[in-house]
């Protein structure tokens, strides 16, 4: 615990076999008191190498649900322990652990309500292999983003995420999408609720057993992140009414 709150570490998992033991152990225990890892139907040990490193909460989803999926299992749960503070980190080691105490402490000093792991502060994105067509397509939808939902992000696209808890509860994570546009439903539902949102420079490491989406699925999510960004703005408005918003 940090200044008597809890800190649970979630591990959204998909096939991190040869890399989730070396995530794990890299996890700060002084500080992070239990972890969760949820297998979205993995066709490798994911569970099994998960189990000798002793994670003690694991759900194995039955069937292949999707990346939005996986994060509402993760969340759910660590809600269900009473997790003051919720770190979702990758389990493909494509995101140092090496940053959770720093992402800890702005929000347990109450300075932030979310934090994110930026790929983008910095110049180390490109240098550490993202590729350029991913880096540009980044750019410009953090732009439209930013100006379509009033913000000064760096980036939205980061799989590296500190909530308080109490952020989690008051936004309806269950309505948004089971793909990979979820990681940009619940920033947009964070700004909507003006949760105060924080980022630290985080290196990030592309690699064969690192995970990533390819061209085409790429280009279903930046879609996806058009529509959630105009949904947004003009929800705003009053005008309309988009059920990613509803009840905030």
């Amino acid at each position: 615990m940090v200044n008597n709150q809890k800190i649970i570490v979630v591990l959204p998992a998909y096939n991190a076999g040869k890399t989730i033991e070396r995530t794990y152990n890299e996890i700060p225990f002084d500080l992070v008191d239990d972890v969760i890892l949820t297998d979205d139907f993995s066709k490798d040990d994911t569970i099994s190498v998960a189990q000798k490193l002793g994670i003690r909460h694991i759900i194995a989803h039955d069937r292949n649900k999707g990346y939005g999926a996986n994060q509402k299992s993760c969340y759910k749960k660590a809600l269900e322990l009473n997790a003051d503070i919720i770190i979702m980190l990758h389990p493909d080691y494509q995101y140092t652990p090496k940053l959770i105490p720093s992402m800890i402490n702005m929000v347990v000093t109450d300075l932030y309500d979310v934090v994110l792991g930026s790929r983008i502060l910095g110049k180390g994105a490109l240098q550490n292999g993202m590729p350029v067509y991913k880096y540009i397509a980044n750019r410009l939808l953090t732009f439209f983003q930013n100006l379509m939902m009033n913000q000064k992000l760096s980036e939205y696209h980061t799989g590296y995420r500190c909530f308080k808890a109490s952020v989690l509860q008051q936004i309806p994570f269950e309505n948004n999408s089971d793909d990979f546009v979820f990681d940009n439903e619940i920033l947009a539902q964070c700004c909507y609720q003006n949760a105060r949102i924080g980022e630290v420079s985080c290196p990030t490491h592309y690699f064969e057993d690192a995970s990533s989406i390819n061209l085409q699925r790429s280009i279903v999510y930046g879609l996806g992140v058009l529509r959630v960004s105009l949904s947004y703005a003009l929800q705003k408005t009053r005008l309309f009414s988009f059920k990613l918003f509803s009840g905030l």
